[in-house]
């Protein structure tokens, strides 16, 4: 019986040690070889490996790089996915509860890149699912770049998002997304946001 409770936690332990390989090529393919797919397959490897282990911290830590790369990657469904499984997983958390906002906003933000209508009702769904989320900042971003993007308002949707990021600055990521998504209203080349 001993035998066996020490072969499980050497088996477990390796599970762990496999998933920090994962991340280490991961990391090597993201930055030296510039190998994003690859990264992301990595870091997919290393969350299963964490899973398996019942560390969801470190597997959703993993599964967010994979969902950034992915929506750079206009593989929005996945990202999606992601967002939402991550967001609803630490909305019940007292300690992580306060993420849950930013992954909702970023999974709407992709959902709206394919489909206006679709942020709407993915919107709906996490004030649902979440109600702190309709008071956060982002929700409320949300609502106006739904509102300009419906009157076709690019002057209003530059506002709101200067307003937010004269608070909140955006990172790269979100800058991107929000370029996308302005660049459906206005439909030139410009895509400045500032």
């Amino acid at each position: 019986m001993l035998e066996m409770r020490t072969r499980k936690r050497i088996l477990k332990g390796r599970f762990t040690i496999a998933a920090k390989h994962h991340i280490t090529i991961a990391e090597i393919y993201e930055t030296e070889l510039v190998d994003i797919e690859k990264a992301i397959a990595h870091y997919e490897q290393s969350a299963d490996y964490y899973k398996g282990e019942e560390s969801n911290s470190s597997a959703n830590k993993c599964l967010l790089k994979v969902a950034t790369y992915a929506a750079q990657l206009e593989q929005y469904q996945k990202a999606i996915e992601i967002y939402e499984q991550v967001g609803a997983s630490t909305m019940d958390n007292p300690l992580l509860k306060y993420s849950a906002k930013e992954y909702f906003f970023k999974a709407a933000l992709c959902h709206f890149i394919v489909d206006e209508l679709n942020a709407k009702l993915a919107l709906e769904k996490y004030e649902e699912m979440f109600p702190a989320f309709t008071d956060s900042r982002e929700c409320k971003l949300l609502k106006k770049l739904l509102e300009a993007h419906e009157e076709q308002n690019c002057d209003a949707y530059t506002e709101a998002v200067k307003e937010f990021d004269s608070i909140s600055r955006l990172d790269q990521w979100l800058t991107t997304m929000l370029l996308r998504i302005k660049k459906s209203i206005q439909g030139d080349g410009d895509g400045d946001l500032k």
